[in-house]
């Protein structure tokens, strides 16, 4: 059914409403309309990485691993599981009379943030910190959850709309400040790409004000950029009780009837939230029109014909038994394995069976389930740990020793660990003492890094503090290395980690983000090399907060690959394989659209087949206001047998050869540009570590 059919049947419907029927369809619990055979509806779903917070389903890797496996077909393959498993259990739930929360087929996914601070406790919900990856890796995801039959297979979400990255404990009245020139450069591009290029079906507004505006009713944003020059049709929504913001905390209005007109007046069609049921309270004062709500109205009921609730359709025979099928969980495991960024091998990696009687396995993420899923996450029917991986892999060959030796953060005041959680120090020693390989398992969950609000968070809101790990993780980290055993560190968190310590120290370095319910099983795989480590740092590893400016100061300068001016522990784009990969030439042509077509050649001088990362970055050489540094513009992942050459062919778009002015304008200002091809970044630190570099070849538009 295509948009303008499904819009005129939802004129037809909601013509015959009443206004305080209409009214009630504007929340996001929208009761039933019985007289006219409309059944109730909660908008509120969730499927960052999976269907969530509605029983089981298949959980992938959290969202910011997905994007470390800088794979647009993995990306789409997993939308397209999501709209499956969504609408498998919709059809039972709905058969049932089952409406309630998480229960519909409007996803409230992704989030295409731009994670610019490595503190924001959300940012492993995003694709990271580039607009060009964000936007590279939301699209295909989109289209999978929507598809593009007769029906919607499922609505997806662009979230948060659209200055937004902490910090958290603040969000509910901060305000956002963005040049002209960051919104066009940094934070509007992936918005843009979803309404553009994906069809988003729906835009979620943020919490916080954006330049004095609340995101939840700004003119700029909802109607200059959103509606007015992108050309969305789909609906908006607030997040959830951010319209009670407008009156408790920016104060920018009074009343909660004030709030009302506000959001509404501005396009915000859909209040997740309690300040919608005060609709009727405006509409009586005069301070809203009907019209108004007849405009929302319509634009909610014509996602729900796109999406065939009215009708019969093929997508109402999915069966229940796709959920957590066996098709489903092996692209689970594809999307670990493809995530796991390897930041250290000194040959240690990967392991043998044969060399080892015994390993150790320390660390309080080791044996933790919510290491394994992060947040936003449904359930799964089975999970595995790294300790659990890799007892079950060398079952039988090898004894694995295990000590959960400190618990995941708490200490008290003295900075001690906390006596009602006792450390295991001595034990975590002694485990490595009787160890020939020892497995540091260290990191985070969303306790540690999340939403403000969360449930057991260590602040109150889920930012970091730093960029350490938590005390006793450190205390235990250090007390294993002098040990003097091999050790191999694996950090799982979503986020970047001052991991100096283990790169000075430690023999192998693996970051496996949140990993999905049964990582446990692919970390266990890449560490004996059945798979090889390939996902490349979606983020740029830090050595020290001090390194950057105020976490409150949404200035770009400084921050991310793409304006960063210091050294780096592990850059973005960066990741080892157990292959050698390198790319020997590139070969640019320009086409007289302005785009041009690249192709690289890449070889794998190794001993081991690997995936790898082909990476194109472009740089403006002339015009003073460009992005200081080369942008990625451009990646293909690809597989190479031990001594094999591919060539590889990237399409690169007009616009990465864009600059963008103070005033927010975008054009081509130069005409040369130079164009890197690497298996990284073109920077000193990457080079140094991957012991590769790019190749450069310069051109003129």
């Amino acid at each position: 059914m295509n948009r303008e059919t499904a819009r005129k049947r939802a004129e037809e419907l909601v013509s015959k409403m009443t206004v305080e029927e209409k009214a009630s369809q504007l929340k996001f619990d929208a009761p039933a309309i019985d007289r006219l055979g409309i059944p109730a509806y909660n908008w509120w779903n969730e499927a960052l990485h999976g269907v969530a917070r509605a029983g089981t389903a298949t959980m992938f890797p959290q969202a910011i691993g997905l994007a470390a496996a800088f794979d647009t077909e993995l990306m789409e393959c997993i939308g397209e599981i999501i709209a499956l498993e969504g609408r498998a259990k919709y059809n039972e739930q709905s058969k049932r009379e089952d409406r309630d929360i998480y229960k519909g087929l409007t996803f409230w996914a992704p989030n295409v943030n731009i994670f610019r601070d490595p503190r924001w406790g959300r940012g492993h919900e995003t694709y990271g910190e580039d607009p060009y990856l964000t936007s590279s890796l939301a699209v295909p995801f989109i289209k999978g959850i929507q598809g593009d039959g007769e029906y919607m297979k499922a609505a997806a979400c662009a979230k948060h709309f659209a200055v937004h990255s902490g910090p958290e404990g603040e969000r509910h009245f901060f305000n956002a400040v963005a040049s002209k020139k960051d919104l066009e450069e940094t934070y509007l591009p992936a918005f843009e790409a979803c309404v553009k290029e994906a069809g988003v079906e729906s835009v979620m507004g943020a919490y916080n004000r954006t330049n004095g505006e609340p995101c939840c009713a700004h003119e700029e944003l909802m109607n200059g950029y959103l509606r007015g020059k992108w050309g969305f049709e789909g609906h908006y929504l607030s997040d959830c009780w951010a319209v009670k913001d407008f009156h408790e905390n920016h104060k920018v209005t009074k009343a909660p009837e004030e709030s009302v007109k506000m959001a509404l007046e501005m396009g915000c069609d859909l209040n997740c939230g309690c300040t919608y049921q005060k609709i009727m309270n405006a509409y009586r004062a005069g301070m809203i029109e009907e019209s108004t709500l007849t405009t929302s109205c319509v634009r909610l009921f014509t996602t729900r014909f796109l999406l065939g609730l009215f009708d019969e359709t093929e997508l109402d025979k999915i069966p229940y038994t796709v959920v957590e099928c066996d098709e489903h969980l092996e692209v689970a495991h594809r999307a670990a394995a493809e995530s796991m960024v390897l930041l250290k091998n000194n040959g240690l990696l990967p392991l043998s069976k044969a060399d080892y009687k015994t390993i150790g396995v320390i660390g309080p993420n080791a044996n933790s389930r919510s290491a394994l899923v992060g947040n936003y996450h449904g359930t799964s029917s089975r999970y595995v740990t790294v300790l659990e991986g890799i007892q079950d892999y060398v079952a039988g060959d090898v004894r694995v020793m295990y000590s959960e030796g400190c618990d995941l953060w708490k200490e008290n005041v003295s900075g001690l660990a906390d006596p009602n959680k006792p450390d295991r120090l001595s034990e975590a020693k002694t485990v490595a003492d009787y160890s020939d390989l020892v497995v540091v398992v260290v990191g985070l969950d969303e306790t540690l890094e999340g939403e403000e609000g969360d449930t057991g968070n260590q602040f109150a809101s889920g930012d970091k503090i730093d960029l350490n790990l938590p005390l006793p993780q450190r205390q235990l980290l250090k007390a294993v290395l002098d040990c003097g055993k091999p050790t191999v560190v694996i950090n799982m968190s979503g986020s970047a980690i001052n991991l100096s310590m283990a790169e000075d120290r430690a023999d192998a370095i693996l970051q496996t983000w949140y990993p999905g319910a049964r990582g446990g099983v692919d970390v266990a795989k890449a560490l004996f090399g059945e798979t090889s480590p390939s996902g490349k740092l979606p983020v740029t590893f830090y050595k020290s907060e001090a390194d950057l400016p105020d976490f409150k100061d949404y200035s770009m300068q400084n921050r991310t690959y793409r304006y960063f001016m210091g050294e780096t522990l592990y850059p973005f784009g960066y990741g080892l394989t157990y292959g050698d990969c390198e790319v020997s030439a590139v070969d640019v042509s320009v086409n007289a659209d302005g785009s041009a077509d690249v192709k690289v050649k890449i070889s794998n001088k190794g001993k081991v087949t690997t995936d790898e990362v082909v990476q194109v970055y472009v740089q403006d050489v002339e015009y003073e206001k460009a992005i200081p540094n080369p942008c990625l513009c451009g990646f293909k992942r690809v597989n190479l047998s031990a001594g094999e050459e591919k060539e590889v062919e990237l399409h690169i778009a007009k616009r990465a050869f864009t600059s963008v002015d103070e005033d927010g304008n975008r054009d081509v200002f130069s005409k040369t540009f130079k164009i890197y091809a690497g298996t990284s970044q073109p920077d000193e630190r990457s080079e140094k570590l991957t012991g590769h570099k790019c190749v450069m070849k310069e051109i003129s538009l």
